[in-house]
């Protein structure tokens, strides 16, 4: 049996790609670069992976409790909102607007307690990467084992419990980002194979007809899955229209307050000498390589592992690349 956590080196599988590409994926960022990191693994236990689900749970059960204080006291100051921004917190925490998606991004190197460096809460990147084509990467290089991988069956059903009959679910994303647009994609199908009626259009394209936002056929939206993030939308043009509109929003507005950078701060204010909340004095390294692993969580509840890596002393920017797992 393998050791805990560690990097493995892996051989190449010629037709996994071809495959995950079958499905939409693009290997290959808006620059060209590679998106994922070839000929690597790492591989966990299984009490590994308990240890980071469960780290994965208290957090976002603590971020849950955070919102809920800033909102009953109504003090934003420390995140710089405006005044519409504020309004549609309140509103969507009240109404109990329910969340879909999130990545907790962790430090952790195998040992003691695994502890959070940011909450991607709105509008993540790297779904899809983390999804099935991990899972087809699994499925065609490993012959035992498992993989921390919930994430495809975790949506359908939290889609079905979103309370969505009878509405048509619109999906929307920057028009010139493939990548995102391919993320789009994934999630959609996943409301389709939930039962869900659903529709798709760029972001920019949102029509407006004086009460109510509008598809490419000038059809009432009511409710609007985005994957661009509320920071951009409140600084559109359609701002001013989305409390009026009656709109449902995925991810809800009060997802703004987890995606900001003041929320970390608070979150070790509020809960003092919280394992997980401790600062990570550095990146754990592996073979000359950083890794930041993020769980996935849906629904509130954690069901995936997706890793992003850089070489030692690089930041985690233009050299980051997805880096796949397995359970031995």
């Amino acid at each position: 049996m393998l050791a805990a956590m560690q990097r493995l080196a892996m051989d190449s599988c010629p037709d996994w790609q071809d495959r995950a590409e079958a499905q939409g994926f693009r290997f290959l960022d808006a620059d060209g670069r590679p998106r994922w990191r070839e000929g690597a693994a790492y591989s966990f236990s299984a009490a590994d992976i308990d240890i980071l689900g469960d780290a994965a749970q208290r957090l976002e059960d603590l971020c849950l409790e955070l919102v809920e204080r800033i909102v009953a006291a109504g003090d934003y100051a420390a995140f710089g909102l405006g005044d519409l921004a504020c309004t549609l917190i309140e509103d969507s925490w009240r109404r109990q607007d329910k969340n879909l998606l999130g990545r907790l991004d962790l430090a952790w190197d195998g040992d003691g307690a695994p502890r959070l460096l940011a909450y991607a809460a709105d509008a993540p990147v790297g779904l899809h990467d983390a999804s099935v084509v991990q899972w087809e990467w699994f499925d065609s290089h490993c012959r035992h084992g498992d993989q921390f991988n919930g994430i495809d069956e975790m949506l359908i059903e939290a889609w079905k419990r979103f309370g969505l009959w009878g509405h048509r679910v619109h999906f929307a994303c920057d028009g010139e980002d493939e990548a995102a647009h391919g993320a789009c994609d994934y999630l959609r199908g996943t409301a389709m194979q939930a039962g869900l009626e659903t529709g798709f259009l760029p972001i920019e394209q949102l029509g407006w007809n004086g009460k109510r936002f509008t598809d490419l056929e000038a059809k009432p939206i009511t409710v609007l899955c985005k994957l661009s993030p509320w920071e951009q939308l409140l600084q559109a043009a359609i701002a001013p229209q989305i409390r009026a509109s009656g709109m449902r929003l995925i991810e809800p507005a009060w997802k703004l307050l987890l995606a900001h950078d003041a929320m970390l701060p608070l979150l070790r204010q509020a809960f003092p000498g919280h394992e997980n909340l401790q600062p990570a004095d550095a990146l754990p390294a592996f073979d000359g390589f950083t890794p930041v692993l993020s769980l996935w969580i849906v629904a509130s509840r954690p069901c995936g592992l997706g890793i992003q890596e850089s070489r030692l002393g690089q930041s985690h920017g233009s050299d980051s690349r997805f880096v796949p797992h397995l359970i031995a």
